[in-house]
C-alpha cells in the first residue's frame, strides 16, 4: 500500500480523536505530539486530546504551548490521575467517528493514523493495533537488555503485538488501539476500578460481544520502556498485581501467558516445602529449576549472538528472570489481595 486512501469504501472521510493520557511526561510528550503533528491524516478531521492527571512537572505547560500553535490539540484535566479515567474522559470529550488511544512514551510514524483507519475499514474490525518496536531510552547494556526482553518470546510469551507477526491476525488485545466510537456505546467504557490492564479487560469484553480485534504488522510503533533495572522491576511488579486483580470484575480477563509468572514463582516458593514430602517432588522441583536456568542461559546467549554484542549476555541473564520473578511476585500479592477482598465481601 504505497498511498493511503483516507476515505472508506463509501467515500466517507472519518473524523478521528487521538487520546493521550499523561502524568509527568515532560521528557516524552514533545516527541509524541511532534509525531502526531507530522501525521498525514487531514488535520480538519483530526483532534488530539491530551488528558493530563494534573502533572507536577512541565507537561501541562508544554501541551498548552502546542495547543496555541495547533488548535486541534486540547488539554483536558484528569483530577483522578489514573489511566482508565483518562481514557474515559477522552472518549466522553470526543465527538468523532474513531478513537485512537496513544501512549506518551511512544513515537508514531506519519502514516500511523491513516493506516489504523484504513485497516479498521478494510478488515471491518472494531479495534486495530500494530506491532511495537521496543527501543531503549539510552545506550546502556541494561537498557538494551530490557528492550530486548520486552520483545522476545522468553520475556513476554506469545504476545504478538510485542514479538511481531508476519500476517494480519485477530488477537485478544493490542497496544493502544484504534476503535470505532460506537464500540463504547455498545459495551461501555474502560473499567475505572482497574488502574492497570484496563485495556485487556476492555478488549476481553469487546471479544465476548463479538468484536474483532486486529493486529496489523504493517503498523509499527516505537515504544520506549524504562531503561534502569529498578524501575523495570517496579513496573513489572505492578503489572503482575494487575494481571490478577481484574478477576474481581471479570471471569476471564487475562490470557494464560499472564498467569505463567504467577505459577512459576508459586512453584519456586512452594517447591522446597513439597520436596520434603516426597523425593520425587524434590527431583521434579530440581528438574524444573535446572530447565529454567538452562533456557535463561540459552536465550540470553542466542540473543547476544543475534545482536552481535556478547556484552549483552550477562545483562540478559539478569533481566529475563528479573521480569519473570517481579511479575510473578506481583501476581502473588495481587492474588492475596483478591482473596482478602472476596473474604471481606462475604
Amino acid at each position: 500500500m504505497n498511498q493511503i486512501n483516507h476515505e472508506d469504501k463509501a467515500g466517507k472521510l472519518h473524523t478521528v480523536s487521538v487520546v493521550i493520557p499523561t502524568y509527568n511526561e515532560e521528557k516524552y510528550i514533545c516527541q509524541c505530539l511532534d509525531s502526531n503533528i507530522t501525521s498525514d491524516y487531514p488535520k480538519d478531521k483530526l483532534e488530539i486530546l491530551v488528558v493530563d492527571g494534573m502533572s507536577t512537572d512541565r507537561t501541562r505547560e508544554i501541551v498548552k504551548q502546542f495547543s496555541q500553535d495547533y488548535p486541534y490539540i486540547r488539554l483536558i484535566d484528569n483530577p483522578n490521575r489514573f489511566t482508565p479515567f483518562a481514557f474515559n474522559l477522552g472518549i466522553r470529550n470526543s465527538q468523532k467517528d474513531i478513537v485512537i488511544i496513544m501512549g506518551a512514551h511512544a513515537d508514531y510514524a506519519p502514516d500511523y493514523i491513516s493506516k489504523c483507519v484504513y485497516y479498521l475499514n478494510e478488515y471491518k474490525a472494531d479495534n486495530v493495533g500494530g506491532v511495537l518496536k521496543t527501543v531503549s531510552r539510552d545506550n546502556t547494556l541494561i537498557g538494551k537488555a530490557i528492550a530486548i526482553s520486552l520483545s522476545h518470546p522468553f520475556g513476554v510469551g506469545n504476545s504478538k503485538f510485542r514479538t511481531g507477526s508476519k500476517e494480519p491476525r485477530l488477537v485478544d488485545t493490542v497496544f493502544g488501539g484504534c476503535y470505532r466510537a460506537d464500540v463504547f456505546y455498545r459495551i461501555g467504557l474502560f473499567n475505572e476500578n482497574l488502574i492497570r490492564t484496563q485495556d485487556m479487560e476492555f478488549n476481553h469484553r469487546l471479544s465476548q460481544a463479538g468484536g474483532r480485534i486486529l493486529l496489523m504488522p504493517k503498523i509499527v510503533t516505537k515504544y520506549y520502556p524504562h531503561s534502569d533495572l529498578i524501575s523495570f522491576i517496579k513496573h513489572n511488579f505492578s503489572d503482575g498485581q494487575w494481571s490478577i486483580l481484574p478477576f474481581k470484575y471479570s471471569s476471564n480477563p487475562v490470557r494464560f501467558r499472564h498467569l505463567l509468572p504467577f505459577i512459576f514463582v508459586s512453584g519456586l516458593i512452594l517447591g522446597p516445602v513439597f520436596s520434603l514430602i516426597h523425593k520425587y517432588l524434590f527431583w521434579l522441583y530440581a528438574v524444573v529449576l535446572i530447565l529454567y536456568l538452562s533456557l535463561n542461559i540459552y536465550f540470553s546467549f542466542q540473543v547476544a549472538l543475534k545482536q552481535k554484542d556478547l556484552r549483552l549476555f550477562f545483562p540478559l541473564l539478569i533481566v529475563f528472570p528479573s521480569r519473570h520473578i517481579s511479575y510473578g511476585l506481583g501476581s502473588l500479592i495481587g492474588f492475596m489481595k483478591l482473596l482478602f477482598s472476596w473474604k471481606k465481601e462475604k
